[in-house]
């Protein structure tokens, strides 16, 4: 098994894996497919509170043998928890259910604050009920978590260029990383550019794009790793399509996390961790069609991605 295990240097000069391994759905198969993925070589480990995958990959950790320091663990806030009363609290629930006393990247999951209490998706008469919790009074209370310790590095997902700005220009820690939908079909160039600017890490879910069943948007066109610019120069490199939407998220600089629970898909998604030449880039610039897959704006009863490209 080949693959360039490249490494990508955070703001606050930690260094990480830039192919992770997503832990989003298939809950019950999370701890076989984590030990799989840390069997095969990934040592960056992507989990978030609301996809109860915590508990799962603390004890994938744990049975894999492989030590707490040579992996790098990111998980999310919730929308639940974003009164910064609670950002400690939700942490700390965090931290118990992976079984370390410390994360590698805590992000907020989306700046949109829902209802304070248990309940992650709170909701009356199928309206969801928000919070009035500020962003960046959240952000400030993630920040105490650097302080202390408990998080290395912070950083958000989800956010709009306008919601960045501001978070930038009202905190005193630049977020470490952006996790966001990016992949050939929704290649955001100037938010991406932006971030370069800012010294800020993407992570790139969703890197295959439409891959997803759950995305409604994406059911009635060709699936993103079946495009055949890619297939195309895919044989160029002896790699599948999906490995080259992977190795674009490398050459550019970001991280990606694929997820699979099948150990043969696992093992191919980390040799997606190679370099394009740079008129194969020049290539798949061609195929951006500023589609996106991603946007609960309804459902979360807030506005996402309203100044980027793919906002219908």
């Amino acid at each position: 098994m080949t693959y360039a295990n490249t490494q990508l240097k955070l703001n606050t000069g930690a260094s990480f894996p830039a192919v992770g391994f997503g832990t989003w759905q298939d809950k019950e198969a999370q701890t076989d497919a984590v030990l799989s993925a840390l069997k095969s070589g990934y040592r960056h480990i992507d989990t978030a509170r609301i996809y109860g995958t915590e508990p799962a990959v603390g004890e994938a950790i744990k049975k894999s043998g492989v030590p707490r320091s040579e992996i790098f663990i990111t998980t999310k806030l919730w929308n639940n928890s974003h009164h910064p009363d609670d950002v400690e609290k939700a942490l700390d629930a965090s931290l118990q259910d992976l079984g370390t006393d410390y994360i590698d990247l805590y992000l907020m999951h989306w700046p949109s604050p829902f209802k304070r209490g248990d309940n992650m998706f709170p909701k009356d008469n199928g309206k969801t009920l928000t919070g009035d919790s500020d962003y960046v009074d959240t952000y400030k209370a993630m920040e105490k978590t650097v302080h202390s310790g408990k998080a290395r590095a912070i950083g958000v997902s989800n956010f709009s260029l306008g919601e960045m700005q501001r978070l930038l220009k009202e905190t005193s820690i630049v977020p470490a990383s952006h996790q966001i939908e990016l992949h050939p079909y929704l290649q955001q160039k100037s938010f991406v550019d932006w971030h370069k600017k800012n010294g800020i890490i993407i992570t790139q879910y969703s890197p295959f794009g439409n891959q997803n069943e759950i995305y409604g948007s994406g059911k009635n066109m060709g699936k993103l790793i079946d495009d055949p610019v890619l297939a195309e120069i895919g044989k160029k490199y002896g790699k599948s399509g999906a490995q080259v939407a992977l190795a674009w998220g490398v050459t550019n600089g970001h991280s990606v996390i694929p997820k699979s629970k099948t150990p043969s898909r696992i093992k191919d998604n980390l040799e997606g961790d190679f370099k394009l030449d740079a008129d194969d880039l020049k290539k798949i610039e061609s195929i951006d069609k500023k589609i996106r897959f991603n946007d609960p704006s309804e459902n979360f009863g807030w506005n996402f991605y309203s100044d980027l490209d793919g906002k219908k």
